[in-house]
């Protein structure tokens, strides 16, 4: 009988100790996600508790210094993009439909989806080991001593960065995505640019490009968020920092990639 009981207690110990742990977490960060959507709103109206010029300075971090990387990539997805579907299309005369292929998988799908890994790998792990070296530094404790709300004060300039930033960095991966599948269609298939471009304005829809715009604004709000909540989250010395960047940028692609899907599934019904 008391064998049974310890194994029963060890089994309860061993289920309740990572729930337990679950549900701490998720009520604090459900805390956290709150005190920002709440900050976020009164910043609206009132800048007090802001620092000036945060936000531009969050622009310039966040969105004006990753073009160079995301043109790059994004061309090369689009070269490649074309390339592999040019050499099926090839095969049965439809060259010109790599037009479509481009400008409603670019625009509605690769644009956004891989602006926002790149953000969330390069961004939002700066965000996450920046708030979390301040709680590290006890910069955050001494903002609430001198009056100061640390969600305001550091956080809720970065979110309305990103918001600001990821539309216009997934406008241009769209064009550079294309411009890559463009130098496929003229010197891989033979396309005229003319014949080319005419094809691909008739297929895009306006209806692809505020899908792109809704899908960056949900994932910069899910990358901001995620950053910010690994950040103050964290516990334990500097490797506590490399962990809780790890874990940001892991929790953002998976958050961006089922709200990609989601969204998806939202739009095509």
């Amino acid at each position: 009988m008391r064998r049974s009981i310890a194994r029963i207690n060890r089994f309860l110990i061993w289920a309740g100790t990572p729930l337990s742990k679950f549900i701490e977490g998720s009520r604090e960060s459900i805390y956290i996600l709150s005190e920002l959507t709440m900050q976020s709103a009164q910043s609206l109206f009132s800048q007090r508790g802001m620092r000036p010029g945060e936000f531009a300075r969050n622009v310039q971090s966040i969105g004006l210094s990753a073009f160079p990387i995301l043109g790059l990539v994004m061309f090369l997805i689009g070269f490649i993009t074309a390339l592999q579907s040019a050499a099926q299309l090839r095969l049965v005369g439809a060259n010109i439909f790599v037009a479509d292929l481009l400008a409603v998988g670019i625009t509605a799908e690769m644009g956004p989806l891989m602006t926002a890994i790149l953000v969330a790998g390069r961004s939002g792990s700066a965000i996450a080991s920046e708030i979390a070296t301040m709680k590290y530094t006890e910069e955050l404790d001494a903002l609430k001593t001198l009056g100061a709300n640390p969600v305001r004060f550091v956080m809720v300039p970065k979110l309305w960065a990103m918001i600001f930033v990821m539309p216009i960095l997934t406008l241009f991966a769209d064009a550079m995505g294309i411009m890559g599948g463009t130098v496929i269609a003229m010197s891989y298939l033979d396309l005229s640019f003319d014949a080319f471009w005419l094809n691909m304005v008739k297929a895009l829809q306006m209806e692809f490009l505020i899908n792109g715009f809704v899908k960056s604004v949900v994932f910069g709000t899910l990358i901001t968020g995620v950053a910010c909540i690994q950040g103050i989250r964290f516990k334990g010395g500097a490797d506590g920092v490399g962990r809780a960047t790890t874990a940001s940028v892991v929790a953002s692609i998976f958050a961006i990639i089922m709200a990609n899907s989601l969204l998806s599934l939202i739009f095509y019904m």
